[in-house]
């Protein structure tokens, strides 16, 4: 006798699969309070860095913390936090990771210095490193195979919706309320989704799952912590040559080392290494850290350029982003159809060369560039992104047994996270460096102590600025004018970081494997539902 083709009943429970569209709203949900709180922050950190009692005073280093203590958390406990959820449930795991991130959110809100928000940044980090990976892990869970890619086009299309619902809405509680807000909307929409969770999404685990890794979690928290604190630090003092700047950096890849060390002996590792000999499942986990090293600079510089350069405001800045996000949205559901034409290999390949070429274009801007030009930018970056997203998750997520689909998110989601932080830091410390180069000679008029500050970004010297009154104005026009210097600078930093990228999928990334199959109209029109 032979074996049937087709399972003679179905993967998924009938219970669940009739209400798997209702669970990958609640999932989304989830996801969007945690891409939404970074969205909100990139509009807000302008008004976090203006002095009391509008803001905090947040030097650019203390900002880029505040951003990197959330993304260097989250890296770090992705991993285990996804083994929790394969050993213990992902539906309790992701309750308690919603639980944290509220707690968080309501504190980070009530924060009276940088240091406390970047504390309290770090909390909310503890809790959305439970809740990320368990969304992806709960869809693969409650989808069948064939309507994986769909599910996963429509979870990364509410990336795109997180985008730009995040950027409008701190544009608009900022001009209404305090800075705070900015992170007290959290709780309302964790309350939300914990009642929905509850009613809907169903638990799952894995039978067979991993030991958790302490020191694996351990070293590879500290080491990253080391690294991007020596990376930051040198452009904060604008030179990579100083002695401690060097002695972090050192010690923080010396840790990496370890932990790839003890990873590789351990026979429960927080990272399972023997993941990374499939060329396919490497490069794709390369090519989604690359793309957030670069987006994440830029989207950290644009603010910048948009309101102190530009004169926008917070909500003006948010409806600017809407063409990256909308872009996002559109495509994202759709790029299996675009995979199943050309292939994953064309498909990405292309798409991050289109975010090397927007990437280009930034360094073309300066302080009269039309508007609308900025908003194509931002469109393509939004349509680069989706062609990439969809299907490296895909490849990823299908790469592992459905019982791992925990782990599998988790792998995504940390190196999403570090490519991130390290963008940040590196892009962030390129452009305080230029920044710094650039506006040091117009500032020598200034006393030492007043020089130091006002040669930390553009809103320092904006804000010695206004503080010197009529004799400050003529800091304005050399601060724009070293600002866009750096950030051009900045730009085609990460428009190389997009070109290793498209060469790392060209390289390693698989092409048409079978013959493209037309799609039919009714695939098209479920693709937009």
């Amino acid at each position: 006798m032979t074996t049937p083709t087709v399972p003679p009943t179905p993967r998924i429970p009938e219970t669940v699969h009739r209400r798997r569209w209702a669970i990958l709203g609640v999932l989304m949900l989830s996801l969007l309070i945690v891409v939404l709180d970074n969205s909100i922050l990139n509009v807000a950190i302008k008004t976090i860095s203006t002095p009391a009692p509008t803001g905090l005073g947040a030097t650019q280093s203390e900002l880029e913390w505040a951003i990197n203590s959330y993304t260097l958390v989250f890296a770090g406990l992705l991993f285990s936090a996804g083994l929790l959820g394969d050993r213990f449930g992902r539906k309790k795991v992701l309750l308690g990771g919603l639980a944290v991130f509220g707690v968080g959110s309501a504190l980070a809100a009530e924060s009276g210095s940088p240091a406390q928000l970047i504390a309290f940044r770090a909390l909310m980090a503890l809790g959305a490193a439970f809740v990320m990976p368990a969304t992806l892990a709960v869809l693969m869970n409650v989808f069948e195979r064939e309507e994986q890619p769909k599910a996963i086009g429509i979870w990364a299309g509410g990336v795109g919706l997180a985008i730009a619902i995040g950027p409008i809405t701190g544009g608009l509680l900022l001009d209404h309320f305090w800075w705070g807000s900015v992170f007290l909307v959290n709780v309302p929409i964790v309350l939300l989704a914990v009642a929905l969770m509850l009613w809907l999404v169903p638990d799952s685990r894995d039978p067979n799952p991993g030991r958790i890794d302490p020191a694996g979690v351990v070293l590879s928290v500290v080491g990253l912590v080391l690294l991007v604190y020596g990376i930051i630090k040198g452009g904060e003092l604008a030179d990579f040559t100083d002695p401690a700047v060097l002695s972090t950096i050192c010690a923080g890849l010396v840790v990496l080392a370890a932990f790839v060390v003890l990873e590789k002996r351990s026979d429960h590792p927080s990272i399972d290494v023997t993941h990374f000999k499939n060329k396919v499942f490497s490069a794709a986990i390369a090519v989604i850290a690359l793309v957030f090293f670069a987006l994440m600079g830029v989207t950290f510089f644009s603010v910048f350029y948009t309101q102190s350069v530009r004169g926008y405001t917070p909500l003006q800045t948010g409806l600017l982003m809407l063409p990256l996000a909308a872009a996002q949205m559109a495509f994202a559901p759709r790029a299996r159809l675009v995979v199943d034409r050309f292939g994953i290999k064309a498909t990405t390949t292309t798409a991050m060369l289109v975010i090397a070429a927007t990437l280009v274009a930034f360094a073309t801007l300066d302080e009269n560039t039309p508007i609308w030009l900025l908003e194509a930018v931002f469109f393509c970056m939004g349509a680069g992104m989706a062609h990439i997203m969809t299907p490296t998750s895909v490849v990823i997520m299908q790469a592992l047994p459905r019982e791992k689909a925990g782990s599998a998110s988790a792998l995504s989601n940390t190196f999403r996270q570090v490519g991130g932080a390290l963008g940040i830091a590196v892009l962030g410390s390129v452009l305080s460096t230029s920044y710094r180069g650039g506006i040091e000679d117009d500032l020598g008029a200034l006393p030492a102590g007043l020089r130091e500050t006002a040669g930390e970004s553009i809103e320092a010297t904006l804000g010695v600025a206004a503080k010197l009154g009529a004799r400050g104005g003529a800091l304005v026009e050399p601060a724009d004018a070293a600002f866009l210097h750096a950030m051009h600078v900045t730009a085609l930093w990460g428009a190389g970081v997009a070109v290793v990228g498209a060469v790392v999928v060209g390289v390693f990334l698989p092409g048409r494997t079978k013959e493209p199959r037309p799609a039919p109209a009714e695939e098209l029109a479920e693709a937009g539902s």
